[in-house]
């Protein structure tokens, strides 16, 4: 819990996938479930307009972190209740198996692994990505460390291959009350 208000503190970990520019609608719904939200962004989500980083910063009152902090600079946030990671992509969740911590995002992931903290993922990868052996290993080293994996669609791909409803909330059903 956070000393500053009570409530259990969640991470969100945003990378870069188009739907990332809804991810305002999970820190909403967090927020509205009790959560007080910090937000990192892989540096590719961060700094190529993914998401309105100034909207997401308003909402949370706290600014997204996605470089590291300078020696002897305060943590801006305090230790996680649970962490989402959504959208979840191919690049990060490969990483993230393998123990990589080259960003910021990847080095919190791995921590939060360390700590025990529960963590719940929705993916954003394309069909042909997620046949991929690298990644069909990845989910199975994650989720044998415990990390929770949700199906965030809700129908079927249309004409043009992409699939409708990216259901934000599922992240945090997947928590649960922690």
């Amino acid at each position: 819990m956070t000393e500053q208000d009570g409530k259990p503190f969640l991470y969100v970990v945003v990378c870069a996938a188009g739907i990332a520019a809804d991810v305002g609608t999970l820190v909403v719904a967090a927020q509205e479930r009790g959560w007080a939200v910090g937000v990192f962004a892989t540096p590719t989500a961060a700094g190529n307009g993914f998401f309105d980083m100034a909207a997401v910063e308003a909402a949370t009152g706290r600014v997204i972190r996605s470089a590291w902090r300078r020696p002897g600079e305060a943590r801006p946030f305090p230790a996680p209740d649970a962490v989402v990671v959504a959208p979840a992509t191919f690049n990060t969740v490969n990483k993230w198996a393998a123990g990589i911590a080259d960003t910021l995002a990847l080095a919190t992931l791995n921590e939060a692994c360390g700590m025990g903290v529960p963590i719940a993922v929705l993916p954003c990868v394309a069909d042909t990505l997620a046949g991929h052996p690298a990644y069909r290993s990845s989910l199975v080293r994650l989720r044998e460390m415990g990390v929770r994996f949700g199906d965030p669609y809700t129908g079927e791909p249309g004409a043009d291959g992409r699939r409708p409803g990216f259901g934000w909330t599922r992240a945090l059903d997947l928590l649960g009350s922690v």
